[in-house]
């Protein structure tokens, strides 16, 4: 015998004590090892989220060309929300498997009622006319509120305020023609410049923020009275007059509905400021066609930048393409961003699943 097993005065019994000691220290280990690790499993398939062990099934019916940008950029929003979610584009299969609904107005689905059991449908624009009205949609409706849609927007209307703000356009038509004129292109300083923005939603408020910040007088209005810190906020018909009178440069951001079609009109431009500049990054049924042109033949509006239209696109013999003060731009003031648009449908799913209240949920009373 050798080693420690013969070593003199070494009982027996003790050497065979603690040989069998080992396989013993061995199995609690193990046993200790597979406790540690179920534990640590059922940690991990129930995330803080506690959804993500349960598979959701989403359809996504949006512009088919933008599919593999979406599908890419939301399933990563979805895992880390911890939700395990299946995105689809197959609308063809049973409609009944899907619990929601990503919706597009240029997508493929415009009925849902074989969607029976749908939670919700998730806009991925922010404006929901076409679809608010739809009745074939029984659940809520949430419009798109992404970071990048609203910078857009503000970047958008911040641009074109100052485009008209510092009498670009005027300038341009100067060094057309060759000519030196400062005394009519001198222009004041913003805080001497007062815009006017009719529509106090997420986009409205934003720019509104951001136009404060550059020193210009802001007012504001919405139809019902409300409160925000750095603009004057009026509502109303007298508020609507007021606003219209004390503009310089007035931006549309108001949602589509009976009550604001045509809120530009020839009645209302003749209570605008003579000269006023009109910024329209709402919607195109905001304005009488017509009576903006007219307004800009007769001068009591100095020039507009539309960026959105009745139809589109706007077609080639629209008297907008034609006016000298007129621009037109191709609706690109606010895209949504598939980066940005992700965490805000999975925030909104993992919401539902959860029981609590849905962001940027669609009044479809008052329509937006």
């Amino acid at each position: 015998m050798s080693g420690w097993q013969g070593r003199p005065g070494y009982p027996p019994s003790r050497r065979r004590g603690n040989a069998n000691l080992i396989p013993l220290m061995v199995r609690s280990a193990y046993a200790c090892f597979l406790l540690f690790s179920s534990r640590t499993a059922r940690a991990v398939s129930t995330s803080s989220t506690g959804q993500n062990s349960r598979l959701i099934h989403a359809l996504y019916a949006g512009q088919a060309n933008r599919w593999d940008d979406y599908q890419q950029l939301f399933q990563k929003s979805f895992r880390e929300a911890g939700l395990n979610v299946r995105l689809s584009n197959e609308y063809s299969v049973d409609p009944s498997l899907f619990h929601y609904v990503i919706y597009h107005p240029k997508g493929p689905i415009s009925d849902f009622s074989s969607f029976k059991n749908i939670k919700a449908v998730f806009n991925l624009r922010a404006g929901v006319e076409g679809v608010v009205d739809n009745p074939t949609i029984k659940v809520p409706l949430c419009r798109m509120v992404d970071q990048n849609l609203q910078d857009g927007m503000v970047e958008y209307v911040i641009g074109h305020t100052f485009r008209h703000h510092l009498q670009t356009d005027t300038l341009w038509r100067y060094k057309n023609q060759c000519e030196w004129r400062q005394s009519e292109a001198t222009s004041c300083l913003a805080k001497e410049r007062t815009v006017g923005i009719l529509g106090l939603g997420g986009l409205g408020t934003a720019c509104a923020d951001a136009l404060v910040r550059l020193n210009f007088r802001v007012i504001g209005w919405t139809r019902r009275s409300k409160h925000h810190t750095g603009v004057e906020c009026r509502s109303g018909p007298e508020g609507l007059d007021s606003v219209l009178s004390e503009s310089d440069i007035l931006v549309l951001l108001l949602p589509n509905t009976p009550e604001t079609e045509n809120i530009v009109r020839k009645e209302s431009l003749e209570k605008c400021k003579p000269g006023v500049a009109i910024i329209n990054a709402g919607r195109g049924d905001l304005i009488d066609d017509n009576a903006l042109l007219e307004a800009l033949e007769s001068g009591k509006v100095s020039g507009a930048t539309l960026d959105v239209f009745r139809e589109e696109p706007l077609h080639p013999d629209h008297g907008f393409w034609r006016h000298p003060r007129l621009l037109v731009t191709p609706h690109i003031a606010a895209k949504t961003s598939p980066e940005t648009a992700g965490p805000v449908i999975a925030e909104n799913i993992r919401r539902c699943e959860c029981g609590e209240p849905l962001l940027y949920m669609v009044d479809k009373e008052s329509g937006y």
